[in-house]
């Protein structure tokens, strides 16, 4: 045999060897290149009914694990500190009922002993909505509207919110100033869903018709009911601040007096009798297109005379008390039937400590209170309701006004289910210092509230 040869031999010989020696099962040779992996999570994933309250999260893996710092772990986008033990990555968060979140443990936050970084892995759960704390028991409203022979369109929307009463809440939006939706459009634009309901102001009534502001085009209101939208209006009522005055003015800073509005004979009267009829022509137009209406008139008439002592009416029709503000509705009611006006659901608006400016169960068909927090804006509101429930249990309790929406699910679990809830206009329904844009995303997908697209038909 050759020289060369017998190196060759040799040298394969020492190759032979060290294979050999590499698999001889000795553990600290075998280098572990495997990841940890996730072999199931506490809630499981995609769970539907994970119980409400503070709660361990647990992302189990399939060996020991440790925690990287920094980790990078979020429930909702909130970052989270999870600790390690065993196989178990962990942390607590307290969940809110009826909500969906979504965990991610994003690489690198997990590691093995061999120093291999786990991939990132998310799951996602829902939590259960739970029992609610509304009362139905406490009521027994009326069964049919306030107004004699309604339209069957205002019945069928009369009929609709009692149905949902106490189950699900009706979104809504104002107005910007009188006459759009452009709050209802921003809302629609943020969160791809149009409030249920809309309403406008007949602010400006005194100026219409105009090349601004024209109530006789009811395309708006048209377009929004054709498309199984609710109708609603309210009305700022200018007033001359002086007999002939053209200086107008919805406040107090006014010799026209309330007490008047409804004796024959008086400037006063004469001024209401033409605005009524104004009015009323604007409203005939959405009763003959058969178009219901939620109407909203004279407002928060007692203003804080009842809360503090001092207090004050805010607007001219309920600053001569509660007598002449009463007399006053009971006249407009008695005006718009005289008019055939039977497309209208009565709205009237407590302050809560105001009984004595109710109109009467038999010229009100819903009972609403307009509540802007200063603090925790999005707070339950069940004690503002049940003091409107001491007022009538007769009538539908619902959020006419409000600055930040109460959170749903914080209302369905306190009982403070209102029928509606409409914040007002400009930064109340776009800042996040109030609602803003992540919070309606919240509020339009969750299950208690009704948004336009899940309206029925009410034609």
């Amino acid at each position: 045999m050759r020289l060369t040869q017998v190196k060759v031999l040799y040298l394969a010989f020492l190759v032979f060897l060290s294979t050999a020696c590499s698999g001889s099962g000795d553990d600290n040779s075998v280098t572990d290149e495997t990841a940890p992996q996730v072999s199931s999570t506490s809630p499981a994933a995609s769970s539907e009914s994970t119980v409400a309250g503070t709660t361990t999260i647990s992302i189990t893996y399939d060996e020991p694990i440790s925690v990287l710092s920094p980790s990078y772990v979020t429930i909702n986008g909130t970052k989270v500190a999870p600790k390690a033990s065993g196989n178990v990555l962990s942390f607590s968060f307290t969940l809110e009922a009826n909500t969906s979140y979504a965990v991610t443990v994003a690489s690198p936050s997990v590691e093995d002993a061999a120093g291999n970084v786990a991939a990132t892995y998310s799951f996602s759960f829902t939590t259960a909505l739970g029992t609610s704390g509304f009362n139905a028991s406490g009521f027994s409203i009326a069964s049919s509207l306030c107004t004699p022979s309604p339209s069957s369109q205002a019945a069928k929307v009369y009929d609709f919110l009692k149905e949902n009463f106490g189950n699900k809440m009706i979104s809504g939006t104002m107005a910007n100033v009188n006459y759009n939706i452009e709050e209802a459009q921003w809302v629609y634009d943020q969160t791809g869903k149009w409030p249920a309901l809309t309403c406008i102001d007949y602010l400006h009534l005194m100026y219409s018709p105009a090349n601004w502001i024209d109530y006789s085009d009811i395309s708006i209101l048209q377009n929004w009911w054709n498309n199984n939208g609710l109708v609603a209006a309210m009305w700022h009522w200018n007033v001359p601040k002086s007999e002939g005055s053209t200086d107008y003015t919805f406040g107090v800073d006014t010799q026209f007096k309330a007490s008047n509005a409804t004796v024959d004979g008086t400037w006063e009267n004469t001024v209401v009798k033409a605005d009524l009829e104004k009015i009323s022509a604007y409203l005939l137009l959405l009763k003959n297109a058969d178009i219901p209406v939620i109407w909203r008139p004279l407002h928060e008439a007692s203003g804080n005379i009842y809360q503090y002592t001092g207090g004050t009416a805010w607007f001219w029709w309920g600053n001569d008390g509660a007598d002449a503000y009463k007399k006053l509705w009971k006249y407009m009611f008695d005006y718009f039937q005289g008019k055939g006006l039977n497309n209208l659901i009565w709205v009237w608006t407590t302050e809560t400590a105001d009984s004595d400016f109710y109109p009467g169960d038999d010229y009100v068909d819903i009972v609403g209170c307009d509540i802007y927090p200063s603090s925790d804006v999005h707070a339950s509101q069940s004690a503002t309701f049940n003091k409107v429930l001491g007022i009538t249990n007769k009538k539908m309790i619902t959020l006419s006004e409000c600055g930040g929406i109460p959170n749903p699910n914080l209302m369905y679990a306190n009982g403070d289910m209102w029928s509606w809830f409409m914040p007002w206009y400009g930064d109340y329904t776009t800042s996040d210092t109030q609602n803003g844009a992540a919070y309606w995303k919240t509020i339009m997908s969750n299950s208690l509230v009704v948004t336009r697209d899940q309206m029925p038909s009410l034609k």
